[in-house]
């Protein structure tokens, strides 16, 4: 990756990062205070909670990410250190599509009348788990240039010691 890619991603990865914080703490502050804006029509505190953690779950992945184009920066991204950043995003995405289905579950009850908004949404939490297992797989593509990484330089060491 040049600089200048790495410098963009790393420009929008902190833009969302702060975006979040922010929204997070005015959740967390209408939450406290008291002083909620709404007329009180929907189940509005449970699903701040639950914006929050959704929330907390994109974190997640926006610092792993970080820490990984860092190892790409580094030219250390082949190495048994970058499956703990990629286990952490796969874990994050399932959080949040559990979260994501906690909010089709608050919202059910109203949609009674048109039940397909509530499948349109259990369809999105599905979509969001297939998110999860994409990146298992990209996982596993590591795992295999990791290994073939290791096996290039057992291969040069032996090369180097016979030459």
């Amino acid at each position: 990756m040049g600089k200048l890619t790495l410098c963009a991603l790393r420009s929008v990865l902190m833009v969302l990062l702060v975006g979040t914080v922010l929204v997070q703490a005015l959740m967390l502050w209408t939450l406290i205070s008291g002083n909620d804006p709404e007329d009180g029509s929907l189940p509005l505190t449970p699903l701040r909670v639950i914006t929050i953690l959704g929330l907390m779950s994109a974190q997640v992945v926006l610092v792993c990410v970080w820490r990984l184009v860092t190892m790409v920066r580094r030219r250390t991204v082949f190495s048994a250190a970058a499956f703990g950043y990629v286990d952490a995003v796969i874990g994050a995405i399932v959080a949040a599509a559990l979260v994501w289905f906690a909010v089709t579950i608050l919202n059910a009850p109203g949609q009674r009348a048109d039940p397909g908004v509530t499948v349109i949404m259990g369809g999105i939490g599905l979509a969001v788990l297939g998110v999860a297992l994409i990146v298992l797989v990209l996982r596993m593509l590591l795992a295999q240039a990791v290994a073939r990484d290791v096996e290039a330089s057992q291969m040069q060491a032996e090369l180097n010691e016979v030459i």
